[in-house]
């Protein structure tokens, strides 16, 4: 037998890093080989306790402020805690899917590079250190291929650094002017001696005087004109000035008049708001009248409804529609158990109901289906005799009317179920192995048009 590959050796970003874009598969991609969290391609994978499978960086970064609730077991409706529960610890190194990622194909993600092998190989060898992938510039942050970073350093960015060919200091590229007017070795021209290319340092005293005279010279000249010119514009603004006060006190009556309107306005407005609020008021009263007046109703319908259902002679026949959504509902723990509407013995008796687990319940869960009698608790219980001792026939209806499935008990009158009720109903007691869930997932008579029907009989002798 061939030796298994090894794992792949361990990487110094191992756990650090998430999915690898999906980009990098030259096949189809697949579902499962995503992550559930970034939804990349599994990089490192762990599989979580409900069998989702995660980064090891994604499910880390997930579980570190805490327990969290699995997303992917909300998304697909799967959530049972405290399988789908994600915590430190909870997760372990899925090498299996591991190796399946890391076999396949791969080509390289860059534009323009044409690099393929498999996943493996593009963590180990390729990965950071392709000539296409893009990078930032330190310096001026823009954007470009590692390939070009050298001649962008040398040549292009906005950012690098020169050497002035005059001093050899270092300054940056936006700064050259700056340099150039304090570097000491700049040549210049001697505006005393007419000496030309002269270092700046070297410039002799009485000369930068006389050009310092000059140019003071020059700007006190300047100085005056500007003066002159504030003077002129100064008598402009003064002349405004009288025109812009003339114009506000005409506004500011304007204002007066406009705020005495304004106080007449909002009188008015708290008036309406006044009557707005009584109406508010009687509006909210009409609706709370409303909504007990439609509580009511409904409660006279559902009460209608379950004397419409009920019977008074012992015999319940209970229809069950939808089965399959139902028998769903109850395999995924939505809806366990229903109960029927209730029947009676008579119409002054005993009060009663079934419930049903399609699913089964306790020792039939998963297996079989569940079927149990409720005592509840009636208008005259006060007049019947308790315990409750009459013999409970329950049956699942042969719709071709051949071999109905009929299970029948009479009542142990030391159980709490048959006691005089103290609240609505009593602990349900039945068949927990009712009906094997074998018989409904074949073909069957039990079942038709997706409908099942059951029957209770109760012995009506000594009443």
């Amino acid at each position: 037998m061939a030796a298994q590959e090894p794992p792949s050796p361990p990487s110094s970003l191992e756990g650090n890093k998430p999915g690898f874009p999906k980009k990098i598969l030259a096949n189809n991609l697949e579902d499962k080989h995503l992550c559930n969290s970034c939804q990349k391609v599994l990089r490192r994978p762990l599989q979580a306790q409900c069998g989702h499978r995660f980064c090891s960086f994604c499910f880390n970064n997930t579980v570190s402020s805490g327990p969290q609730k699995c997303s992917a077991c909300i998304k697909e409706d799967l959530f049972e805690e405290p399988t789908s529960i994600l915590k430190q610890g909870g997760a372990f190194p899925d090498n299996a899917a591991r190796r399946e990622v890391e076999a396949l194909a791969a080509v390289c993600p860059n534009e323009g590079c044409t690099w393929t092998g498999t996943i493996k190989e593009f963590e180990a060898s390729h990965e950071g250190h392709c000539d296409f992938m893009i990078i930032l510039c330190p310096s001026c942050k823009e954007l470009m291929r590692a390939n070009e970073q050298e001649r962008h350093n040398e040549r292009e960015c906005p950012e690098r650094t020169l050497n002035c060919k005059y001093c050899k200091e270092p300054f940056l590229l936006k700064n050259i002017k700056a340099h150039d007017e304090i570097c000491p070795k700049y040549p210049m021209i001697c505006e005393g001696c007419a000496k030309k290319k002269i270092p700046r340092e070297k410039v002799c005293q009485k000369c930068l005087f006389n050009a310092a005279a000059a140019a003071l010279e020059l700007q006190l000249h300047s100085e005056k004109t500007k003066v002159a010119e504030l003077s002129r514009r100064c008598q402009e603004l003064e002349l405004k000035v009288g025109t812009f006060e003339n114009i506000v006190c005409v506004l500011n009556r304007e204002m007066e008049r406009s705020c005495t309107t304004m106080e007449a306005y909002n009188r008015q407005h708290r008036l309406d708001q006044d009557k707005i609020e009584i109406l508010n008021n009687k509006v909210r009263q009409l609706e709370r009248t409303v909504s007990l007046r439609d509580l009511s109703i409904v409660e006279m319908e559902g009460k209608m409804r379950e004397m419409s259902a009920a019977t008074y002679n012992g015999i319940f026949v209970w229809k069950i529609s939808d089965f399959t959504k139902k028998r769903q509902d109850a395999v995924a723990g939505r809806a366990p158990a229903m109960f029927s509407p209730a029947f009676y013995t008579s119409k002054y008796g005993y009060k009663m109901c079934l419930r049903i687990y399609l699913n089964g319940d306790g020792t039939g869960r998963g297996t079989h289906l569940s079927l149990f009698f409720v005592v509840m608790r009636g208008h005259s219980d006060a007049l019947l005799k308790w315990p409750f001792n009459q013999k409970v026939t329950l049956m699942l209806l042969d719709q071709n009317n051949r071999e109905h499935i009929i299970d029948a008990f009479r009542p142990d009158v030391s159980s709490s179920s048959f006691q005089r009720p103290v609240s609505d109903m009593n602990i349900a007691s039945g068949c927990p192995l009712f009906c094997p869930l074998s018989k409904l997932d074949s073909k069957n008579s039990y079942i038709r048009d997706d409908t099942i029907f059951i029957k209770a009989i109760v012995d009506l002798t000594g009443l």
